[in-house]
């Protein structure tokens, strides 16, 4: 081997798969889908499996849910990570659906590998699948055969949406989030879900979560003002409640006791100059997310404000949707407070809260106080309540529903194989990948099931081949979902396609993955020293002293 030859550490390194003879793919993603995909594949459904997760910082999470498993990984392989941000990213405006935008992106990837190794060009792949993407969002609307009633409960709907995963109490936490949610709905149809706000206290079962009027929060107060504030003019802050940043490494020069007595009493005339402000402008409730400072703990005390302190920002950001008044990014009081009847703590059970409350039937805001004895079931009861009350959101904005369970699925598949066996050209066989990919989903939620996979499969084709396309997976096999009422949102699933789509539309033209690394330095020889020839004759530089 030359020894001129630069070593394969001086090169990109390419993601090859590992000695060994591996099958080696022509999507360089692909090998990462199907790892993703193997992660969430048996958490995908009602019945899906749950994980022991181990997050970076040591905590030990069990969840089933996607969103949740997704944020906790730790990815290398770029292709997993671009996923990854798509299902999180579709959750995150969704509320649900990450788990099936892993899956079905796994899926279409593997038929794409099949096509290009059946000689479809790269170019043709792409438009194929963009022509074939175009032809199910439309067929979409025509399966929309239920939709929810303005003045319809929306008990059977919210069901579908919070029941993913085994949760005790299913049905009555669902009614007490259809309640919330049908209490907080405006007049005009027009739902806004910054005005529900959701508390979770450890301690006690979750039948014995109710519905607060007002807004609570989590915690008590951090000082002695502990009694019922009434006529609240509430502050909220994003920052320490003291002085900035009290916790900055700082070095004070200080050479004598005088100093040190001016320094300290500096930092008191600070402190009583910023609780100061915040009682001239008539605060007497301030809300923080950030330290508290005892001496400015003690000053507020002694001003009569009560200073609670809150642990998530979401907190703050729906305090100040319902109140009106902005989260001011350091500690002086804002141009308008947000007022309120009264503030004050409640216990309830093992647990704290503080309560933002109005008079009269016309509330603002309501809270879920959830109650649960582990932490874990906490958690999921919290992010099924979220799941609700997303789901609420997008039903006032299109009622329209989709047959749930597989179904549509199912029945996507159907049409596009019928289509696509009568199509010449690229079009014909990226119909067909779809309809396969699209039958993956149905198969995983019978295999999670522990179905017979291959049996619910022939059932459910059979069905849909005489046009029954309400036919699901269910506990024991093909299911109505009409008369089991399980339904998807139109919205949610348009939308989950369109990101599905685009993520697997940019991988498929990947033909490598380059991960560019730096390469050592190479030995040259200087050169001549610089001399110091540039230097004005004028000012020359004495010779240091040489000293033995």
């Amino acid at each position: 081997m030359d020894d001129g030859a630069p070593s394969v550490r001086e090169l990109p390194q390419r993601l090859w798969p590992g000695p060994g003879g591996e099958e080696q793919h022509l999507l360089r993603s692909l090998a990462a889908a199907h790892a993703l995909g193997g992660i969430i594949r048996p958490c995908y459904g009602p019945l899906g499996l749950q994980k022991l997760l181990v997050t970076a910082k040591g905590e030990t999470v069990i969840t089933g849910y996607a969103t949740a498993i997704l944020g906790a990984l730790e990815l290398e392989h770029p292709a997993a990570r671009l996923l990854r941000d798509a299902a999180l990213s579709h959750a995150e405006h969704s509320g649900d659906g990450a788990a099936f935008v892993v899956l079905l992106a796994e899926a279409l990837l593997a038929e794409a590998e099949l096509l290009l190794l059946a000689g479809l060009p790269r170019a043709q792949l792409r438009e194929a699948y963009a022509a074939a993407t175009a032809e199910t969002l439309a067929l979409l609307p025509s399966l929309a055969v239920r939709s929810l009633g303005p003045l319809e409960d929306p008990f059977w709907v919210l069901h579908t949406a919070m029941n993913t995963h085994t949760l005790s109490h299913a049905e009555f936490l669902t009614r007490l989030v259809a309640q919330a949610c049908w209490e907080a709905q405006e007049l005009d149809g027009t739902f806004r879900p910054e005005r529900l706000g959701v508390c979770a206290l450890p301690g006690g079962q979750l039948d014995r979560s109710c519905l607060l009027p007002g807004l609570a929060v989590a915690g008590k107060p951090c000082g002695r003002v502990t009694a019922m504030v009434g006529g609240a003019r509430v502050a909220l802050f994003a920052c320490s409640f003291g002085l900035a940043h009290p916790k900055a490494p700082a070095t004070a020069t200080i050479s004598s006791s005088a100093e040190l007595v001016r320094f300290l009493k500096g930092n008191q005339q600070m402190t009583e100059k910023q609780v100061l402000q915040l009682a001239t402008g008539n605060v007497n409730v301030a809300v923080v997310w950030g330290d508290v400072e005892e001496r400015t703990l003690a000053q507020a005390d002694r001003s009569g404000i009560m200073v609670i302190q809150v642990k998530a920002l979401r907190e703050l950001a729906c305090l100040s949707e319902v109140l009106g008044t902005p989260v001011m990014p350091y500690l002086l009081p804002p141009q308008q407070l947000g007022k309120c009847q009264r503030v004050y703590p409640q216990e309830l059970g093992e647990g704290s809260a503080v309560v933002f409350e109005w008079e009269g039937p016309d509330t603002p805001a309501l809270t879920l106080v959830l109650r649960a004895a582990t932490k874990e079931g906490l958690r999921g009861a919290e992010q099924a309540v979220y799941h609700g009350i997303d789901a609420f959101a997008r039903l006032c904005q299109d009622p329209r529903l989709l047959p749930g369970a597989g179904a549509t699925e199912m029945a996507l598949a159907k049409i596009l194989a019928d289509k696509g066996a009568a199509l010449e050209g690229p079009s014909g066989p990226a119909l067909l990948a779809f309809a396969q990919a699209l039958r993956s989903l149905p198969a995983t939620l019978a295999e999670n099931a522990g179905l017979a996979v291959s049996q619910v499969m022939a059932d459910m084709t059979a069905a849909h081949q005489q046009g029954h396309f309400l036919i699901g997976v269910g506990v024991e096999g093909i299911i109505n979902v009409a008369q089991e009422a399980v339904w998807d949102t139109l919205a949610a699933k348009a939308q989950a396609l369109r990101a599905v789509v685009d993520i697997v539309l940019q991988l498929a033209t990947v033909d490598e993955i380059v991960v560019a690394k730096t390469s050592p330095p190479l030995q040259q020889d200087p050169g001549p020293l610089p001399t110091k020839a540039q230097e004005p004759p004028s000012s020359p530089k004495t010779p240091a002293p040489i000293t033995r």
